[in-house]
C-alpha cells in the first residue's frame, strides 16, 4: 500500500505522503476497507505501526464494533535473549498491551517461538485448506457390474453430495465420468445458490491437441499435477479405457493420478465396488493400510465397506462423505 520496488518514484516515504495518503490514494483506501470487511486476512511480518492503516481499522471498528470480521497475525513471542530481567519484563508487558490492543480492531495475535514456525502453520492452513476439495478421479468406457445409467446417476449423486456437504470438487472431465459429476455438482448449486456457489466446481479438462513445443503426455503430467494439487481428498471412481481397437483396458491415467495423490498428501478414497484401476488401487492400498491412513485407523473399516458390490449406491455415497466430514473435523 506504501508501493512497490519496481515502482520506487511512487513509493510513500515523507511523513507529508503519509498524511496526505488518503487524498492520493482514496481508490485504495476504499478497496482495503472493503477487503478488511470481507475477507479474512493473515498479517505477516507487520509491526502494526503504520498510521494509514491504523486509520482504516480504527473506523472500521468505530462502524462494525463486534461486527467486524476475524483476522489474525503473526508475532514473535518476546525473549529474554542478553537483556537483562527488567528490560525483558518491558518488553513483555509491552507485547502484551499490543496483543490486547490489537484485539479492538479483531486481530487474534498468533504467537510463534521462532520465524521459522510460521512455515510450519501455514503448511497446515494450506493442508487444511486443500481437504476441503475433493478430487474425483475417474473414466469409464464401460461400468461392469453397473449398467449406464445407474453408474451415471451414481456419479451425479456422488458430486451432488460432496457440493451439498460444503466441499469443493475438481475434476479433468475423465471420459464416462465428467458430465456426470459437472451436472451433479450444478444441481447441488441451482437447488440452493443462496448456499453453495459455482466456485465449489473446479473443472480442468484435459488438452487434447499439441499446439507448443510440449509433447501431450507432457502436457498431462504437468497438467495432473496442478490439478491435484489444489485438494486435499482423492476419490476413485471406475477406471478403464477403450484402446482404440475395440478392447477394454486399465485406464493408467487413473492409476498416475492416485501416484500423483499420493506423492501430493492427498487421502485415497477408492470406491472399490466400481471395478478396474480402482479395485487395483483399494487391494493396493490395503496391502499396508498405514502408509496412506496413517493415524486413521477409523478409515480402513469404511474403505472396505465401499469394496463391496452389496452396498446400495445411495449407502456408497452416504459413506464416502461421512469419511469427507470426519477427515475435516
Amino acid at each position: 500500500m506504501h508501493g512497490d520496488v519496481h515502482h520506487p518514484a511512487d513509493a510513500i516515504i515523507t511523513k507529508e505522503q503519509y498524511e496526505s495518503y488518503y487524498k492520493t490514494h482514496e481508490s485504495f483506501v476504499t478497496t482495503l476497507s472493503g477487503d478488511l470487511i470481507s475477507k479474512t486476512f493473515l498479517f505477516i511480518g507487520f509491526s502494526f505501526t503504520d498510521p494509514n492503516l491504523d486509520y482504516v481499522l480504527s473506523r472500521l471498528n468505530i462502524q462494525f464494533g463486534e461486527d467486524s470480521r476475524q483476522h489474525y497475525c503473526f508475532i514473535k513471542k518476546q525473549s529474554k535473549g542478553k537483556d537483562d530481567e527488567e528490560i525483558f519484563k518491558y518488553n513483555l508487558r509491552k507485547q502484551e498491551l499490543m496483543i490486547n490492543d490489537l484485539m479492538r480492531y479483531k486481530i487474534k495475535a498468533i504467537l510463534v517461538e521462532e520465524y521459522s514456525d510460521i512455515t510450519e502453520i501455514l503448511k497446515e492452513i494450506e493442508r487444511r485448506y486443500r481437504k476441503k476439495t475433493v478430487f474425483i478421479s475417474g473414466s469409464a468406457e464401460e461400468y461392469g457390474a453397473w449398467n449406464r445409467n445407474e453408474a451415471q446417476s451414481f456419479i451425479h449423486s456422488l458430486s451432488r453430495g460432496i457440493v451439498s456437504a460444503d466441499f469443493r470438487i475438481v475434476n479433468g472431465f475423465g471420459w464416462g465420468v465428467g458430465s456426470a459429476v459437472i451436472n451433479g455438482a450444478l444441481e447441488a448449486v441451482y437447488e440452493r445458490p443462496d448456499r453453495y456457489s459455482e466456485d465449489q466446481l473446479i473443472m480442468r479438462p484435459f488438452p487434447q491437441f499439441e499446439t507448443g513445443e510440449k509433447k501431450l503426455p507432457d502436457l498431462w503430467e504437468e497438467y495432473r499435477q496442478r490439478m491435484i494439487s489444489l485438494a486435499g481428498i482423492a476419490v476413485f471412481i471406475f477406471g478403464n479405457k477403450n484402446d482404440g481397437k475395440g478392447n477394454i483396458i486399465s485406464a493408467n491415467g487413473v492409476k498416475r493420478e492416485f501416484e500423483i495423490a499420493i506423492s501430493q498428501g492427498l487421502i485415497p478414497i477408492p470406491i472399490a465396488a466400481t471395478g478396474y484401476v480402482t479395485r487395483e488401487i483399494f487391494d493396493e492400498i490395503l496391502k499396508a493400510p498405514e502408509k496412506f491412513y496413517e493415524g486413521m485407523d477409523w478409515i480402513i473399516p469404511i474403505i472396505k465397506e465401499l469394496a463391496s458390490d452389496k452396498l446400495p449406491a445411495q449407502e456408497i455415497i452416504k459413506r464416502v462423505i461421512t469419511i469427507i466430514q470426519t477427515i475435516n473435523k
